[in-house]
């Protein structure tokens, strides 16, 4: 089991990386926005705006990084962040007219985009592939749940 486990880690942590390059090498080239941005900009989309926690834990982008990036789509006119009356420790990041047509302009031909290499996946390979990672990702819940009580 060892050295299988290795191998189908390895294969996980590789697919994972070759798609990242496939959908970044596309945001730079034909967005203008980093991957990050897009994060943030793809998140907020159709919504009324989030918290920064709520943003944190829709996004792939940690804590620290988060507030840098917003502060730069801010300096660009894309997002808003506005202080909530009942609770003053709360901002909510919301995005601008501009963002919108932003989110607009970028994300339908970007999800097109990252679809390409799924073109040849039928309904059973998809459902095959979700059941899978998702066996996987309980797997790996629980034993965070298990670390964290150590």
């Amino acid at each position: 089991m060892g050295e299988r486990y290795l191998r189908s880690v390895r294969l996980l942590a590789e697919c994972y990386q070759a798609f990242e390059r496939h959908a970044a090498a596309n945001i730079r080239c034909r967005t203008g926005l980093t991957p990050a941005q897009f994060d943030i900009i793809a998140t907020l989309g159709n919504t009324p705006g989030m918290s920064f926690k709520e943003l944190g834990e829709k996004t792939l982008i940690t804590k620290g990084t988060l507030t840098g990036v917003v502060d730069r789509l801010e300096a660009s006119g894309l997002v808003v962040r506005t202080i909530q009356q009942e609770d003053r420790r709360s901002t909510i990041v919301r995005l601008t007219d501009a963002g919108e047509k932003e989110f607009e302009r970028v994300f339908t031909p970007h999800i097109a985009h990252c679809k390409q290499p799924f073109e040849d996946y039928s309904d059973e390979d998809f459902t095959r592939l979700e059941e899978e990672l998702r066996k996987l990702r309980t797997h790996l819940q629980a034993a965070g749940a298990t670390d964290k009580s150590a």
